[in-house]
């Protein structure tokens, strides 16, 4: 079954030639919108999520992004990128065919142990018994997921090499706590099938975070903007962060500047099974009203005429 072509630029509302800026508020302002944790209607609003996050993770990425520009009328020919002779399809992923087909990261196919790709077909492969392919493929892991871990119900449909029959199988898989982005899980026996009674590959399923609206990862720690106001960064304040297990209270020191880095050891993602996570960094982004009250205008005024502070001194 062909894949169907996906218009990023619709999904996220933005105009083809939109800055990367643009891309990014029209991300978080739909992954907000969307998320299952806070949607009313979780069903819906998940595969909207899932949707966005796609969309995010092409648009988002400049490589990624000029790609998908370039591939135009030409998206429905073959690529050239396999040593496929079978099509696979993934249920439960996260990802679409079409993101799968051109934009998954590494190829999904290994050729299995003793297989000789330049050997001739016919009688000299007829009899013989052969492992099955590994299969290689992206899942998408919410935050959340890879925090607490969870079990993921996954289906995969190729075609037999020798009957060329499709065949459709399920499962589940088992995402553990503190998935890291990147992070690679095998599925013993979950591959191609083997050739001649020979046994089945495995599947690798590559661990893709889900963009969140709040927070960033690398490895296992956890990172998080957050905007304050000008009379906060000056005078100090007291404010409440979110993390992913639960909301913080974190104080911020009279005089901070403008992205200064604060870290809270022990908040980040699980570290395997020793029970030691990474930590959650929080980075201030000073935000400036965009509109005043004629008081306001009043304040700021009198500010700049009694302050002696020199910012060009």
């Amino acid at each position: 079954m062909p894949a169907q072509f996906k218009d990023y630029y619709a999904t996220l509302g933005v105009p083809r030639d939109a800055s990367s800026d643009d891309v990014k508020k029209a991300f978080r302002k739909l992954a907000r919108k969307y998320h299952p944790d806070t949607a009313k209607d979780k069903k819906t609003a998940e595969e909207k999520f899932k949707e966005v996050n796609e969309a995010n993770e092409v648009l988002g990425d400049p490589e990624k992004r000029k790609k998908y520009d370039t591939l135009g009328a030409s998206w429905q020919e073959p690529q050239s990128t396999a040593t496929h002779e079978q099509d696979v399809h993934f249920g439960g992923t996260g990802f679409s065919d079409f993101f799968e087909q051109y934009f998954s990261g590494g190829s999904r196919y290994g050729f299995p142990q003793g297989f000789d790709e330049g050997a001739p077909s016919g009688t000299a492969r007829q009899g013989r018994v052969r492992r099955g392919h590994d299969i290689e493929g992206d899942i998408l892991v919410t935050l959340e997921e890879a925090m607490h871990g969870t079990q993921r119900p996954l289906s995969l449909q190729t075609a037999n090499r020798q009957t060329g029959v499709v065949q459709t199988h399920s499962f589940e898989v088992r995402i553990p706590p503190g998935a890291t982005d990147g992070r690679r899980i095998r599925v013993p026996g979950q591959g191609e099938a083997g050739i001649n009674g020979g046994v089945a590959g495995d599947l690798y399923l590559r661990v893709r975070h889900a963009a969140h609206p709040e927070f960033t990862t690398r490895e296992a720690d956890v990172y998080h903007e957050l905007e304050v106001a000008p009379w906060e960064a000056v005078l100090g304040a007291e404010v409440v962060v979110p993390t992913l297990d639960g909301s913080i209270k974190l104080r911020i020191p009279a005089g901070a500047e403008n992205h200064q880095k604060f870290r809270v050891r022990g908040r980040g993602l699980p570290k395997g099974k020793t029970g030691e996570r990474g930590d959650f960094f929080v980075t201030l982004n000073l935000v400036l009203p965009a509109t005043l009250s004629d008081d306001e205008r009043s304040l700021w005024e009198q500010l700049r005429n009694t302050s002696t502070f020199k910012p060009r001194a």
